[in-house]
């Protein structure tokens, strides 16, 4: 017995990957989180007949069971999830269950909202010679943070830094890195429901973040990239790889000298 836990992507309906569309259109019961994922991808790719249950407004154990007596009834149950499963998806305590009830969970990967919100900006998280690392992480609101994982210890790397569920908290995220020591002219980018029909890009700084979210009127569904990856005149500063650089020999290629 085996369910599959399919990563969606950010939104768009054919952002999602190949396999996971293969799965969706030999589903039997299609498990989705309808405040989340598009309605639109489920209907695309679904086969005639399969059923859909909406996942919003059920628990935990409930929402288990119901998909647990979709699969002893032998039929291919998909659950799926927004952006990439393995980010802030939940899916630990959805799996502990399904194995305890001796189902096992397959999961396919998907697009992560993050990464959506990069492209929608033009941007490369990870500019040689600026900054090479990137932080997932979130803003302490009723979930608590791990005392090493405050946003103002994170911060004091100076890297990117990737926001998600930090929409409502974004006087918490300014007050943290400017805590941290970052100018408050950094630049900072929050992209509302990426790759969605009704998405909204809003580029901003660590002090104005939180006037021009209000602004804006986005409280949900949004990541806050922040660092100066997203200078959105990055393009003109020089930055240049060793990749392809012509005086950078590798193992595929003879540097000129």
């Amino acid at each position: 017995m085996k369910l599959y836990i399919v990563g969606a992507g950010p939104g768009a309906p054919d952002l999602i990957t190949v396999r996971g569309a293969e799965l969706l259109a030999a589903a039997d019961a299609i498990f989705y989180t309808d405040s989340l994922v598009s309605a639109e991808l489920i209907e695309r790719y679904r086969k005639p007949g399969a059923d859909v249950f909406h996942t919003a407004g059920m628990h935990l154990e409930e929402m288990v069971a119901a998909m647990a007596e979709q699969v002893k009834q032998g039929r291919l149950v998909v659950r799926v999830h927004t952006g990439d499963p393995s980010i802030y998806g939940a899916t630990l305590e959805q799996i502990a269950l399904l194995k305890e009830d001796g189902i096992e969970v397959e999961i396919v990967p998907g697009v992560s909202s993050a990464f959506a919100a990069a492209a929608a900006v033009q941007a490369e998280l990870t500019v040689p010679e600026l900054t090479q690392t990137v932080i997932f992480t979130r803003a302490e609101g009723r979930t608590p943070m791990p005392p090493r994982e405050k946003l103002q210890e994170l911060a004091k790397h100076h890297c990117t830094i990737a926001l998600f569920l930090s929409a409502t908290l974004a006087k918490k995220v300014s007050s943290a890195l400017l805590e941290a020591g970052w100018s408050p002219e950094t630049p900072v980018a929050v992209v509302y429901k990426a790759t969605w029909p009704d998405e909204v890009v809003i580029r901003s700084t660590v002090a104005a973040l939180a006037d021009d979210m209000r602004r804006h009127g986005v409280t949900k569904h949004a990541i806050i990239l922040a660092g100066w990856a997203l200078d959105p005149h990055i393009h003109e500063r020089g930055y240049r790889s060793k990749l392809y650089d012509r005086t950078f020999t590798h193992g595929y290629r003879k540097g000129e000298a």
